[in-house]
């Protein structure tokens, strides 16, 4: 039996706004190719929006409605790119705890925020 930690986190939703898996050992399929389009297709659009956002910020005042509806665009391009990195990330191989992972030295842990 398939668990959800071997299903692929697609990058769209289903009825009621529900995540879709998908459950393959072809990696070169028509849905995990449609996938990866639909992937790629979505971090291009939110580079895109960055890069509007740093326009209309950098262009002093703003109108309201304009700062409202570039925050609603960005918010359902981060869900996008959000949900991609956890596809990705559950789909990357395991790997084992290295002799630097290990380290107590500060330089040597991960950065942590708060």
């Amino acid at each position: 039996m398939t668990t959800q930690d071997e299903l692929r986190l697609l990058p769209w939703t289903g009825p009621e706004g529900k995540p879709c898996y998908l459950s393959t050992d072809d990696s070169h399929g028509h849905l995990s190719r449609l996938a990866d389009t639909t992937e790629a297709v979505q971090l291009g659009m939110a580079a895109e929006l960055l890069e509007h956002a740093a326009e209309v910020l950098a262009g002093g005042e703003t109108e309201p409605n304009e700062l409202h509806q570039l925050v609603a665009t960005m918010s359902g391009a981060l869900r996008d790119a959000l949900r991609v990195a956890i596809s990705r990330g559950h789909r990357l191989p395991p790997t084992g705890t290295s002799d630097r992972e290990k380290s107590d030295e500060p330089s040597q842990r991960p950065a942590t925020f708060k």
